[in-house]
């Protein structure tokens, strides 16, 4: 698998901002593989590394990075040891894709589609029908989520194959909108606990000769925002999957492979003023903006009209050093979000888009008080943000 060249950035040339690697290795990649492989017409094998096997399970942790883990070996044994290959499986990480935030990824990975098709671009965006942003995970303000994004989910074709197909969540989940666009097909579980999932996703593995199973756990990614990545808060979850995963591991039925992967990784932002810009008591950053959209890490921003070039040329002259700033037109033709751009998602994307590349965040501290007095954050396409695991487990 080719990866992008993480190591060579520069932050003030778009051309170099490490794209992800849609079609090659990103998480729009994996359930195609593996459904193409259980004999789903339509799909082909993208990442050819991942062999065949009957009975697939997907189990994605939440804000989970490679280079997280890759830090963390006592407190992650179990997953430590599937980055060595030593249980029958591979390890190697995927990118996300742009932006890397828990909306667009699932998408992603329950569509099969890279963002620019599916069109959650980000955490906020704005619907271009009515002017006003839109929260992807959250589903605020409500809009018909069908309209939103109609492709059908890679559970739904599998299960309309005849592969026995499964999601095995928490209970919350089961009628939210992004459920029912991104992760809908076949049957959901619910399960409170963690251990309840794991038993029920081993079940649900078994009651096909084909199957595809999803399970997911938040708590990893909730304890990195409020406490940070590296807290004993944030440790304590990851010893927590990590035993979780190693259950799942040993239920598994004849002739199934397990792929833990994640949605995101995430960085501690400082609290300084030069870590955590404000837009809110900055106005040259305000000045033509009609709306700020995205997150701390990666911004959509979407310009009064006529005030476009304006816009990009003032935040490219304050941030330049410290992000990847495009219009529009650029960060498409760039592949941020994809080789194509359908043309209801186009006016999604802010007409500019901020990318982070430094340890800084474009905080807003009126307009978004909970997000701006987060720890940890994420959105960008760094390699800490970027890159998820793709750990594998065979029986």
């Amino acid at each position: 698998m080719s990866l992008p060249a993480w190591d060579d950035v520069q932050p003030l040339a778009l051309d170099t901002a490490p794209v992800p690697a849609y079609g090659i290795g990103s998480l729009a990649d994996l359930l195609p593989t593996l459904v193409a492989h259980q004999g789903v017409d339509g799909f082909t094998p993208v990442i050819p590394e991942l062999a065949p096997a009957d009975r697939n399970c997907v189990f994605l942790i939440d804000g989970l990075g490679w280079e997280q883990l890759k830090a963390h070996p006592a407190e992650a044994p179990f997953l430590t040891s599937l980055l060595r290959s030593s249980r029958g499986g591979t390890g190697r990480p995927v990118t996300a894709g742009f932006p890397a935030t828990t909306a667009t990824s699932l998408a992603s990975v329950g569509t099969g589609l890279p963002p620019g098709a599916h069109g959650l671009p980000g955490y906020t965006v704005r619907d271009p029908a009515t002017g006003e942003l839109m929260n992807q995970l959250r589903w605020n303000p409500w809009t018909d989520p069908h309209a939103w994004q109609p492709y059908p989910t890679v559970f739904q074709l599998a299960h309309d194959a005849g592969v026995h197909t499964a999601q095995v969540s928490s209970p919350t989940f089961e009628h939210t909108p992004l459920t029912k666009v991104a992760l809908s097909g076949g049957s959901f579980r619910g399960r409170v606990s963690g251990e309840d999932r794991m038993d029920l996703a081993a079940e649900q593995l078994a009651a096909g000769d084909r199957s595809l199973v999803y399970t997911y756990y938040a708590e990893v990614d909730g304890k990195g925002h409020r406490f940070g990545v590296d807290s004993d808060a944030w440790r304590g979850q990851l010893m927590y999957v990590d035993r979780l995963v190693q259950r799942l591991a040993e239920q598994l039925p004849p002739r199934s492979a397990l792929y833990v992967t994640a949605d995101h990784g995430m960085l501690d932002i400082p609290f300084d003023d030069e870590s955590r810009v404000d837009f809110d008591a900055d106005w040259e950053l305000r000045a033509g903006v009609a709306l700020l959209g995205g997150e701390g890490r990666a911004r959509h921003v979407y310009a009064v009209p006529g005030a476009e070039n304006d816009v990009l040329t003032v935040w490219r002259e304050v941030l330049g050093e410290q992000f990847w700033v495009a219009g529009r037109d650029e960060a498409i033709a760039a592949g941020w979000f994809g080789p194509h751009i359908d043309q209801r998602v186009y006016g999604r994307i802010g007409d500019v888009v901020a990318a982070a590349h430094a340890d800084v965040a474009i905080i807003a501290s009126e307009r978004e008080p909970k997000e701006s007095a987060l720890v940890g954050m994420h959105g960008s396409m760094t390699p800490v943000e970027q890159l998820v695991p793709l750990l594998e487990v065979r029986s």
